[in-house]
Order: C-alpha cells, then structure tokens, then sequence
C-alpha cells in the first residue's frame, strides 16, 4: 500500500485538517450523538439492558456476540455486514429486535445503539472504531487493533477524547494460566528476566491457500465497500472467507504476526509490565509458498526494551514446537518463554513450566493467587460499560501490544531497524520510517488526522 508522504522526521508531523471524513460521523452531528449518549448512560441503572451493535458478521464477531447476547441485560439492535448472507444469518437469531445494516455509517447514526463489536477485516479496525468513538459507541475491537502505528495512537486518543469503553478481543488474557504466569513472574519466581522468546508457527506448504480462478463476488456482496480504504482488488473468495485466510494478505492484515502476536506477547507485556520498545527489528520474506497471498512466509522481530529484549518469530513453512511440539505432524504451535536469572518459564495457552537455573535445581513456589479471576472477556466489557471503567484490555493498555506491532511492520517494510522514543511516540530521525507510519487510504476514505495533532 502506497503510503503518504510526510515533511518531517518524526512519526507524526500536524498537518492541517482537511474537513469531515467520508464517514461523516465527525463534526458537530457526531458531537451531539456522543454527548447524547452519555447523558443516557448516566441516567442509566445498573440493570438497565445494553443495546449492542455488530459490524462484521464472521465467526469471530458472531463468537463474540453469542457470548454477549447470553445475559440477560443484552439486547442486540443492529447487524451490519457487506455480505448479506452473514448479516442475515444474525438478523434472523435476533430477529426480534435487531435491524439489518449494509453500511456501518448508518448503524452508527442510530441512537438506541449503546456499543458494538467490531469484527471486519483488520484494515477497517481502526477508522470504524474510531468513527463509533465519535459517535458515542463503546467498543469491543478483535485483534489485530490497527496495522499501522499512526492508526494505534489516533484510536487511543480517540478512545480518550471521546470517553467511550473499549475492550481489544485478546481473550485469552482472560484465562488462569495467564494469571498463575504473571504472578509467578512478578513475584520475582525466576529472578530478572533478560530476554523474552514467543513464536506461532504452522505449515502450509506446498501450496498454501491455493488459487481462485473466479473474480465474482456472491451475489449481493459489495466488494467495493469490504476493501474499503485498502486497494480495491479483485474479488477472490480464499481472502473473504475467513480471519485465517485473511493473514495471507499484507494490505488487509499485515500477516500472521499481527494476526497471532496480539494474543501470544500479552503475555510478556503484562507480567513484565513492559511500555514501548525503543528499537525494533524485523526481518523475512515470502520465501516459498506462491498462493493467491502475499505476506511473508517466515518473519523475526527483535524488541528492545530498557531492561529487557523480547523476540519473536513465526513460520507458515515449518511447525516444529519446542517443548510445545505434543504429536508430530505438521499443525499451529505457539509458545512463550521467559529466561530469567533463576530459572526459565515456558507458557502457552494452557500450561507453564518452570526449569531452574539455581546450583541445587529447586523451583521457588508459586505465590499466592492473586489476580481475580475473569468473569469473561466479553463479560467484563459489558460491566465495564455499565461501571464506565475501563477493563483489562482497554486500548490503554492494548497499545503497548499494538504499537510494538505496527512499528516492526514499519521495519520490515524498510529492510533495517527503526528506533523509537516512548516519551514523545515518535520515530527517530528516519524521514521514510515515519512516512511508512501512516496509512494512506483509498478515497474517498480519509485518515483522521487530528487524533495525532500535539
């Protein structure tokens, strides 16, 4: 994706806001929306039901929703989806209350709609949410949260702005093994930890997705408006189908490491409370796989961080696991581990262990559990909405796994390092790495410049 040009070396130079966007939810209309919705919401009871709203009908959003729709205090109003088949299939669960949308503005513009779940493609994550901040909408936005870092900053500060409750779809923060991990970690279980090693790998070789020979869309389906503010394309049914054929693309997700890094380095982010990186690597290619994609098929990042270095790699070619390896055979592996002065913590998903590096091999105990457990992820977004605090994985605290993300998007692109200051979140004296750092949409699409304005 051809990007804009910008005259400075730092990350975000102000330019001159150039009038309301093309989704014409800025402005004065979007003001009023936003200050209407509030004054609802304090005039609201702890019991009073939450109207939601769904933008994107695929697995992950329909996931998300049934696991909202279940209590009691939800109703779900509004679906909206370019593919009308998906959209329908929600409309007709709910078909006593919720309304059917083709264009995300206008399920917007609506008034009884108190938040949605946004669950498009990855390059509509960030202008969508940022447009429901402007109009008043809490959100719950599936990972990855953005793709570039101007995109990372500006739905942060929109988020702030605007006052809304966010929650970003890393649900496996929400599990205990998470927990037991960082509070092992933080009781100081395995002395200081000097690096950090994560990795998500699987095999898709030889051929990978495949190829479509057939550029017509379904029947109904407005391509035009799925692609959105990325390149229109042709139409080609292995990158609409799913989020997992999605991460072939790099103009629509930025590949597998935005697509699974959100969830795997949580992890190392939270236990060791790590801010922004302050030099980033990151190096690959598309090395063999020669499908209808085009993001790289084998991928490094190096992060830097004042005290630690975290790593991570992932490979569609090769699904060799570590100790996580289980049965043999080519499937998707992934793993965490944490080399500390006194011992090595590994983590997935599911377990941890704990190897010593003390002279007489004893592991210390695990500390007393002491992070509450999660009432679910989508679970504690809701109360949230109702408490009006943010929860655990609110954009303020997703950001610090975002930003490290998009950054080593920026370096890879490149083909060499970027270096980053946390205090003032801009890129360090490289005019094309900053240049690279914002996106440029396709019109009539506009960038929402002023969320980066000092």
């Amino acid at each position: 994706m051809e990007a804009m040009d910008v005259s400075s070396s730092t990350l975000f130079s102000r330019r001159e806001f150039l009038g309301a966007t093309a989704a014409g939810v800025v402005g004065a209309a979007a003001a009023q929306r936003a200050s209407a919705a509030e004054e609802t919401r304090s005039q609201s009871g702890p019991n009073d039901r939450i109207h939601l709203g769904i933008i994107g009908c695929g697995g992950m959003g329909s996931s998300n929703l049934f696991a909202c729709a279940q209590h009691p205090d939800v109703v779900v109003t509004a679906a909206c989806d370019v593919w009308p088949d998906r959209r329908n299939a929600i409309v007709e669960r709910f078909s006593e209350s919720c309304k059917p949308y083709h264009d995300y503005r206008d399920l917007l513009a609506r008034d009884d709609v108190d938040a949605v779940i946004i669950s498009t493609p990855p390059h509509w994550h960030a202008l969508q949410a940022i447009h429901a901040c402007e109009a008043g909408k809490d959100i719950y936005v599936q990972k990855p949260m953005t793709l570039y870092p101007a995109e990372t900053l500006a739905l942060r500060n929109a988020v702030g702005k605007h006052g809304v409750i966010s929650q970003v779809g890393t649900q496996v923060h929400a599990s205990e093994n998470y927990r037991r991990v960082v509070e092992r970690v933080q009781a100081g279980n395995i002395g200081k930890v000097g690096i950090v090693r994560t990795y998500h790998v699987l095999n898709q070789m030889p051929d990978g997705l495949g190829h479509d020979p057939n550029p017509t869309p379904p029947e109904g389906m407005d391509w035009d408006l799925w692609c959105g503010p990325a390149p229109l394309i042709a139409y080609n049914s292995l990158l609409a189908a799913n989020a997992y054929n999605h991460s072939s693309w790099m103009d629509y997700t930025g590949g597998w490491t935005p697509g699974m890094a959100p969830h795997i380095i949580d992890l190392p982010v939270w236990a060791l409370d790590l801010g922004f990186p302050t030099e980033i690597s990151c190096t690959g290619g598309r090395y063999f796989l020669r499908d209808d994609g085009d993001a790289y098929d084998n991928q490094d990042i190096l992060w830097r961080y004042p005290t630690t270095t975290m790593h991570w790699f992932t490979s569609m070619t090769n699904s060799y696991g570590f100790d996580f390896q289980g049965e043999p055979g080519p499937r998707r592996r992934l793993g965490i581990y944490f080399h500390g002065s006194e011992g090595t913590l590994y983590s997935d998903y599911g377990v941890h262990t704990v190897i010593s590096e003390r002279a007489d091999g004893s592991v210390a105990d695990p500390p007393t559990p002491s992070i509450p457990p999660s009432p679910g992820h989508e679970r504690e977004w809701l109360d949230c909405i109702k408490t009006r605090e943010q929860p655990s994985c609110s954009v303020f605290y997703h950001v610090r796994v975002d930003l490290p993300i998009t950054l080593a998007l920026v370096s890879y692109k490149l083909g060499h390092s970027i270096r980053f200051d946390p205090e003032t979140e801009r890129i360090v004296d490289d005019k094309e790495a900053a240049r690279l750092a914002k996106p440029h949409y396709r019109d009539p699409w506009e960038f929402p410049e002023e969320y980066l304005d000092d």
